[in-house]
């Protein structure tokens, strides 16, 4: 018989979750198109970057 292993349940606060992204930075990106009659009108495509002002000055000087 296969036991399953499951992980401990992990409680993070919202702070330290928002403190990780904002540390490493995240990229969100997607696209809408709307359609009538199967024919495209308008086409959205999004990316933006999620991160900490000294984070960004870090990867730009190399450090």
């Amino acid at each position: 018989m296969n036991e399953v292993q499951v992980a401990p349940e992990r409680r993070v606060a919202l702070v330290d979750l928002l403190d990780r992204v904002l540390a490493g930075g995240v990229v969100i990106s997607g696209e809408i198109t709307l359609s009538i009659a199967d024919v495209p009108m308008v086409h959205v495509s999004l990316r933006a970057l999620v991160t900490s002002v000294s984070t960004l000055e870090r990867g730009a000087t190399g450090a």
